[in-house]
């Protein structure tokens, strides 16, 4: 071995020597998309626009598939994977924004609406569809004031994102008892946009190459704040009407900074159609909010309490199975010791002790049945791989949502990230399908790392392309271009699968495991199981205390995907996941103890099942989430896409939860036949 430490040495002062000189040039870093930006005054800044989305409805749609005002030469903004894939996708618009210059009623343009365009206005106003936009990656908000039930004089303010098309005006009941519903339409948008002088917050930080000199990020305001105020108002041009007077168009019905002369709403008539005039104004605020924390308002933490109680419950149902667990085991090994110890025990210690033993005769019996190989053991052992690298995606995604790089301000970084670690943890897929390929003596090694390497990824990717066809029929802007679902699955074929085959092709060089009996030749025949030993009954119980500790964290979930809302609770996340794998995992130990004690020893595939119990649990609950919160907005289209996608997160769910749970059951069946051989 001495020849080797000359090299080993050198090979430690060369990475030593990399390692000096990273940190000796390393700076402070923004993550790419979410570095501050600095504007001088009367520079221009650009306002984009995006999409239209609703809290009643699956379907989003984009900005100009209304007739919204266009600029001449509409440019479609670059995005990434991840937007691409949720159809975050930005355009220019006609919006013009100086930094410091404030602007009243100025004109984007005159528009005459067919009946068909203007009913087309009112469906997107009965549907609450709202238009989003951003400003220097600050998406535009709508503050609304709210009561509180107990405390009416107590009120919160909280950010809606975008701002609605139209609104309700009143209805008009008929003599036939039939009701007419009249809509506004919003066509007047006060901008008011919050600045922070650069200076202020990086005054501390001169230039170390020239401290005499100002450096150039000192100069000019932060953008901290955008906030739409939308109003409906019929204006009313003077004299007559000219295109190219835009944006400085005379109308009667605006007054001076802002003020407005008494005026009608404008009306969507979707029978005679109409002429509308859009205008906007531009109002610039000074705000002490720091660069930094620009976006607490838009992740304002308002029911943190909703959070604690349920990571309260959720311990209190941990603790009460871990002492079920410990008592269980804790007799478990007083008997075998008081086996050793007969001639100590009074008559009444052993007649409990003969008590003990009848209640605990089936895993004796069983010993050599316990590691018999299951039916369809090939498939299990495919399932176990994904479960594994669906486990180890979700503690990466989690890990690093927590660290703060997978903030709602870095756009598609969350989708890229699960992208990213799905595709890379398809080595641990491999590795573990491989070894129970092994356990199980399956000869079809191939075929087992294919499936490991394309089946979920297959079921997800048909799940998709239909939803994405169906999408794309609609006219929506969730439709994934081709380009990008082609790029998806060549990042799927060329990363994920060799690095599945890759993992597969070290466990099957690793040495085969082995268990701590041998299984007899003949299988010993199972009695008949009470009604409560039943896999359906084991599988209800298994999955309702898991789905108790998730539930309120999973509500969260389903309404920032329905409403279209940043979640940004992976604190509370990553908590809840631990408190549940640790419920799972206790709650399948007690069902597998009783199941083997009942002489039972066909617990493979049941502990699978009964861990993933729990995702039935789910997407009833997202059913019921479903029915709750769309009220009369159901539509085929908009239910297809919803339980698509819940479909797909469920059996995800199933996948990685069955898989855990299998894999405890699996280590205490061991651990107990070892304890009990020994």
């Amino acid at each position: 071995r001495s020849p080797l430490l000359p090299l080993t040495m050198t090979s430690r002062a060369v990475v030593i020597f990399v390692l000096c000189l990273l940190l000796g040039s390393a700076a402070a870093f923004y993550l790419p998309g979410v570095a501050p930006r600095t504007f001088r005054k009367n520079q221009s800044v650009n306002i984009k626009v995006q999409t239209l989305t609703s809290p009643e409805s699956q379907l989003q749609f984009d900005f100009y598939q209304l007739p919204f005002c266009r600029p001449k030469h509409v440019r479609d903004l670059p995005e990434n994977l991840g937007e691409a894939l949720t159809g975050d996708k930005a355009h220019t618009s006609g919006f013009v924004a100086k930094m410091k210059k404030n602007a009243y009623c100025q004109t984007l343009c005159k528009r005459t609406y067919t009946p068909k365009q203007m009913e087309e206005f009112q469906d997107f106003a009965i549907l609450d569809y709202r238009a989003n936009m951003r400003l220097d990656n600050l998406p535009v908000a709508q503050i609304a004031k709210y009561a509180y039930d107990d405390q009416p004089d107590k009120t919160i303010q909280l950010y809606n994102l975008g701002f609605p098309i139209g609104s309700k005006l009143h209805e008009e009941v008929h003599s036939d008892d039939a009701v007419t519903e009249h809509y506004v339409l919003n066509n007047h948008l006060r901008f008011k946009i919050k600045y922070h002088p650069a200076a202020d917050e990086m005054a501390d930080k001169p230039d170390p190459n020239n401290p005499d000199a100002a450096p150039q990020y000192m100069k000019g305001n932060l953008i901290v704040g955008f906030e739409v105020i939308p109003y409906s108002i019929q204006h009313k041009e003077v004299g007559k009407w000219n295109e190219t007077c835009a944006p400085n168009c005379k109308l009667h019905t605006c007054a001076s900074r802002g003020a407005f002369t008494p005026h009608t709403p404008q009306m969507i008539d979707p029978k005679k159609g109409g002429t509308v005039i859009w205008t906007y104004d531009i109002e610039w605020q000074k705000s002490d909010v720091k660069w930094a924390s620009r976006w607490d308002v838009y992740l304002n933490m308002t029911d943190d309490k909703v959070h604690w109680f349920s990571i309260i419950n959720s311990v209190v149902i941990l603790v009460f199975l871990t002492a079920i667990v410990g008592m269980i085991f804790a007799r478990v090994l007083r008997n075998d010791l008081n086996k050793y110890n007969e001639t100590h025990l009074t008559d009444e210690e052993k007649a409990q002790q003969q008590q003990d033993l009848k209640e605990e005769s089936g895993w004796k019996l069983i010993y050599g049945d316990v590691f018999r190989t299951p039916p369809m053991a090939g498939l299990l052992a495919v399932y176990t791989g994904t479960g594994m690298q669906l486990l180890f995606m979700a503690l990466m995604t989690l890990a690093f949502s927590c660290l703060g790089f997978l903030s709602p301000s870095n756009r598609g970084s969350l989708m890229n990230a699960v992208l990213l670690f799905f595709f890379l943890s398809g080595a641990f897929a491999g590795y573990f399908a491989a070894r129970f390929c092994q356990i199980f003596k399956e000869e079809s090694k191939l075929k087992i790392t294919m499936l490991t390497a394309l089946s979920f990824q297959g079921v997800c990717s048909v799940v998709f392309f239909i939803l994405n066809v169906i999408v794309w029929t609609e006219g929506s802007s969730n439709a994934i271009p081709l380009g990008t679902f082609v790029a998806v699955l060549a990042l799927s074929f060329f990363i994920s699968v060799p690095l599945t085959f890759f993992g597969a092709y070290l466990g099957f060089r690793s040495e085969p495991f082995t268990f701590p009996t041998r299984t007899n030749a003949i299988p010993r025949q199972i009695p008949p199981q009470k009604w409560y030993l039943h896999r359906g009954v084991s599988m209800l119980v298994g999955g309702l205390l898991p789905f108790g500790a998730v539930f309120v964290e999973l509500f969260f979930i389903l309404s920032s995907i329905w409403q279209h809302r940043f979640y940004y609770f992976f604190g509370f996340l990553s908590l809840v996941f631990c408190i549940l794998l640790l419920i799972c995992a206790e709650i399948c130990l007690v069902l597998c103890y009783l199941q083997l004690c009942a002489e039972d020893y066909k617990w493979w595939w049941r502990s699978f099942f009964v861990g993933g119990a729990t995702s039935w649990y789910m997407l009833a609950y997202g059913a019921y989430h479903y029915v709750a919160r769309a009220h009369h907005a159901i539509s085929l289209v908009s239910s297809v896409i919803y339980f698509g996608y819940l479909g797909v997160i469920c059996y995800a769910f199933f996948c990685h939860d069955g898989h855990c749970r299998f894999l405890d059951v699996l280590h205490l069946s061991q651990e107990d036949l070892r304890l009990r051989q020994d």
